[in-house]
């Protein structure tokens, strides 16, 4: 019997993240990630994905550093996004850019050790760099260069909002960058595996990834959350009457539930305090006091059919980068700046230990068809 989707199915080993669906627990090389979310940055955890231990000072000090020489686009990438249409998807956009990069690689196609790390970093500098300069360029703004001294999550709002952010908001960013980091064989990571798998380079993988990431089904939850919290807004119902409406119509409710957990998604738990902290300080708290009644509900309702259901970590990440100024359609955007240090990892195991990835299939289509000769017809 043929396992739809690979479910169940484990397709490699790695020592990057484990998740525990059933108690909700989601670790990065052995941290737990509440852990990692409340006491480290995202620099550190892409450390530790691609070196499998927590940078010192001193190497975090050096590895930042390093990172920060990465973060300037080039004027070829630049240009090329200006000339995107105004219109285009964000997902689209940095997917074309990525594979751009590759281009202009002389080594795009070297897939050692030394190298693949070296672009791990580059494509990890430049991703958040790429989705600032779009959002800018399409709303005739000049693209920012990074600012130095200022953090990955930092800079990243810098390039974007045009403007330095406060220490609350650029934590809540570094967090919810961390929370996003890495998650086991998902859709994309898995995508960018095949490719690896190929031999092909690191840019083809990781396009693959990102084109992967770009279906609603597995990057866009948190749009379709800020969308539903939109429109019970604008509709003026009472929040609760229209989850209720929602769930007797068969309308799925968006943020709820996930494909590998069971209990309460651990990301989950820890964007809800920072969405309260962000929010309140910004004064305005609608979207946050909406969310909670909304899981109040669904909370009751759920109980009523001897069922628990729990929101997922897009629930609340829709509503905290709406505050930090991120237009809805770069939600999964930010998503993939997130990931690309659990890719690039994921690609460091497969390039190491590789074997095409090549699985079989059930055929159950008709057999003994016969074609009618030539001469014949």
């Amino acid at each position: 019997m043929a396992a739809k989707g690979l479910e169940g199915v484990v397709v490699a080993q790695s020592r990057l993240s484990d998740i525990n669906g059933e108690v909700g627990e989601l670790i990065y090389a052995g941290y737990d990630i509440d852990d990692l979310a409340r006491n480290t940055t995202f620099e550190e955890v892409c450390y530790l994905l691609w070196n499998g231990e927590l940078p010192t000072p001193t190497q975090l000090e050096e590895f930042s550093a390093h990172m920060r020489k990465h973060a300037t686009l080039a004027p070829e990438i630049v240009e090329m996004i200006r000339n995107y249409p105004k219109d285009a998807d964000p997902m689209a956009a940095v997917r074309t850019a990525v594979s751009a990069l590759g281009m202009f690689d002389p080594d795009a196609d070297d897939i050692t050790p030394e190298s693949v790390r070296h672009k791990a970093m580059f494509l990890t500098a430049q991703t958040p760099a790429i989705v600032a300069a779009f959002d800018r360029v399409r709303n005739g703004k000049e693209p920012l260069d990074p600012k130095p001294g200022l953090g990955f999550a930092a800079n990243f709002l810098y390039m974007l909002n045009g403007e330095e952010a406060n220490e609350t908001r650029v934590r809540t960013m570094d967090v919810a960058l961390v929370l996003h980091a890495e998650h086991g064989m998902n859709a994309s990571t898995f995508a960018a595996r095949v490719t690896a798998g190929t031999l092909a380079d690191v840019y083809s993988a990781i396009t693959s990834a990102i084109g992967t990431l770009k279906g609603p089904s597995h990057g866009g939850a948190n749009v379709e959350v800020m969308n539903m919290l939109r429109e019970i807004d604008q509709s003026g119902e009472d929040p609760g009457a229209w989850v209720r409406n929602a769930l007797s119509g068969g309308k799925k409710v968006m943020g709820f539930g996930h494909r590998v957990y069971k209990a309460t998604d651990p990301r989950a738990t820890v964007l809800r305090e920072l969405a309260d902290k962000i929010m309140a300080e910004a004064g305005e708290t609608r979207w946050l006091d909406l969310s909670d009644r909304i899981r109040a509900v669904m909370a009751e309702e759920m109980e009523k059919k001897g069922k628990k259901i729990y929101p997922n970590v897009d629930f609340f990440s829709a509503s905290v980068y709406s505050t930090l100024g991120i237009a809805m359609d770069l939600f999964t955007a930010v998503f993939a700046i997130a990931r690309m240090p659990g890719w690039t990892a994921h690609l460091m195991e497969q390039y190491t230990d590789n074997r095409l990835i090549r699985p079989g299939s059930d055929y159950i289509g008709p057999r003994d068809r016969k074609v009618t000769p030539l001469a014949e017809r």
